[in-house]
């Protein structure tokens, strides 16, 4: 697994031991990451998410394009360690929350939030929820959600912009008003 574009592009990252993550595959973050772009223009100054971090791929990825900060949600303590160990080799300063992305405490808010759950039924219904339960997403922000190509998602409050199937993932991008 490696950093795909900006100051740390293809630098190599380590996946947690063990079967408890699936890392989104370089294919997968490449399209997200080329949807964002063609969305948001830059990422520079962005304040980013990423639940169920796993190893901190796309909170990292969003740190070399130039986001000012990211907070890294992952309640697994190896990946957690991987995460540390990966910022570290990097250079990159980012907050890691021990916790599960689906019971969010009250936070900040983020202009991207970038989730990839365990691909489960209803799995990115769930983070929709928590991320508007928790009003962690800022008005005007993005929210990312990768799922398996047969979960649909129920965007509650939020606006479906688009949806892109790679794989067997499905990358749905849900936007607040």
């Amino acid at each position: 697994m490696r950093i795909i574009a900006g100051q740390w592009r293809g630098r190599t990252l380590e996946v947690p031991p063990g079967m408890a993550t699936r890392p989104t595959a370089d294919r997968v973050r490449e399209t997200l990451f080329s949807m964002l772009a063609s969305r948001l223009g830059t990422f520079e100054g962005l304040r980013v998410a990423d639940l169920f971090a796993g190893s901190g791929a796309l909170g990292l990825e969003a740190l070399s394009r130039g986001a000012a900060g990211a907070t890294l949600v992952e309640r697994n303590a190896g990946a957690i360690a991987a995460i540390r160990r990966n910022a570290a080799k990097l250079g990159a300063t980012v907050d890691v929350l021990p916790l599960s992305a689906l019971s969010l405490p009250k936070n900040d808010m983020f202009d991207l939030i970038l989730a990839d759950p365990p691909y489960a039924a209803s799995a990115g219904t769930a983070v929709v929820g928590s991320v508007i339960k928790a009003g962690w997403l800022a008005p005007g922000g993005w929210l990312s959600v990768e799922t398996s190509r047969d979960d649909r998602i129920d965007p509650g409050e939020l606006t479906i912009d688009t949806i892109r199937d790679v794989g067997r993932a499905r990358l749905t991008l849900l936007r607040r008003a």
